[in-house]
């Protein structure tokens, strides 16, 4: 995708780092990495004057970001995870998002009979081998039913450790996540699925549930115990599937979960989702939890299907049809929303226009969602990071994508 990148060449605009906006910036690419960022006018202390000299400013507004970091997506393009049955059907959907901004994209099944699971582990854990994707989420199948949103219910299990852990085998250390129900007797407990996800270097992502306060409490303590005792484990942190979607929403006489997922979050001790497209939360909602947990805490995600960068129409999520209308997926028989159609940056653009600062909705959207795949080498504009940058317009619309140093197109 692209010929390979000159050598240390820069890209000039507003840079947006992880704790500022530099007016007048320059990131300097050298191959796959990023050699140097800063205020141009540092750029010949530094010894990169030449590159950024030879670069024009810019006089458009535009926005230089990190490569976005998508711990959930289903697919996008037409293409959908859950349904690819070779490499290009699946790539259809990486290329979407990374056209978009995300080069960094952990792909996303759902629930489906064992058999299913394992071809589709097998067929991610191949594009990953290949660098394509970056991880592998398992959402279900042991998930609660009464909260099944858009999957199916009469696919979902009981909780299996041993089907965790051949699908964990077959994803040849690729598996990042896998959703849980805290409540589902099997998922928790010293030999259930999430502490075989823990051993397998995954993370338990609690979600999908009907749990009340207590069973989640137990669910979030017990997993992050396991994290901070396994040596090796991917981070330090369980993570929490799209927060208040398929979950028993808060109520102040019927708790559920959300109190709990949003008091770990707050103590550093989860991660929360937050599909913040303007669909599934409001603006309002995604930065009054920004404002709450802060954003080391939450993760912005697409929860994507098919559907994303495509017309309305008919889709598939796995075995439920999907209808798409007004760009909102819904599912064909009952109309709850089936998955979202933004890519990242469109979320990002939706989160900034809702109230939360610039910088901290990219660093959500980045530097926290490669913290929890355990990466240090993307999610931020740093020297010696992979070369992986999004240039935008004043609008936060995507001009250029280079990931590896090397443009996408």
């Amino acid at each position: 995708m692209g010929g390979m990148a000159d050598e240390h060449r820069a890209l000039r605009g507003r840079v947006v780092t992880a704790d500022r906006v530099l007016s007048d910036g320059a990131v300097v690419l050298a191959g796959p990495r990023i050699a140097w960022v800063g205020p141009v006018e540092e750029a010949a202390a530094a010894g990169h004057g030449t590159a950024v000299a030879a670069t024009p400013a810019p006089t458009d507004g535009r926005y230089v970001l990190p490569g976005l970091v998508d711990l959930h997506c289903h697919g996008g393009g037409g293409a959908s995870f859950p349904d690819a049955e070779d490499a290009p059907a699946a790539l259809g959907a990486v290329v979407e998002h990374r056209r978009h901004g995300t080069t960094t994209l952990v792909a996303s099944l759902v629930t489906a009979a064992p058999d299913t699971l394992r071809a589709r582990v097998g067929l991610l854990a191949d594009l990953a081998d290949a660098g394509e994707i970056d991880g592998i989420h398992l959402e279900g199948p042991f998930l609660s039913p009464a909260r099944c949103g858009a999957q199916d219910p009469a696919l979902m299990r009981a909780p299996d450790p041993a089907l965790a852990g051949e699908l964990l085998a077959l994803g040849r250390g690729h598996v990042a996540t896998m959703t849980l129900a805290p409540e589902r007797p099997g998922n928790t407990g010293p030999d259930g699925v999430a502490a075989r996800l823990v051993a397998g270097a995954a993370l338990p992502a609690w979600g999908h549930t009907d749990a009340g306060p207590e069973e989640t409490r137990r669910a979030l303590a017990e997993s992050a115990e396991l994290l901070r005792a396994t040596a090796g484990a991917r981070a330090a942190r369980p993570t929490v599937t799209h927060l208040f979607n398929g979950m028993r929403p808060l109520h102040h006489r019927d708790p559920g979960p959300i109190g709990e997922f949003l008091a770990a979050a707050r103590r550093g001790a989860a991660v929360v989702e937050l599909i913040g497209d303007g669909v599934h939360l409001a603006p309002a909602v995604v930065r009054a939890v920004y404002e709450l947990v802060g954003r080391e805490n939450a993760a912005l995600v697409t929860d994507a299907m098919a559907a994303a960068g495509m017309p309305d129409g008919a889709y598939r999520l796995g075995s439920m049809e999907v209808t798409v209308a007004g760009g909102v997926a819904r599912l064909s028989v009952d109309g709850t929303i089936a998955g979202g159609t933004a890519h990242l940056l469109d979320v990002v653009r939706t989160t900034v226009a809702g109230g939360v600062p610039l910088v901290d909705a990219v660093y959500m959207a980045a530097s926290t969602p490669a913290a929890v795949l355990g990466r240090r080498d993307v999610g931020a504009l740093e020297a010696g990071r992979r070369a992986d940058v999004v240039v935008t317009d004043a609008d936060l619309r995507p001009l250029a994508v280079h990931r590896l140093g090397q443009e996408v197109t």
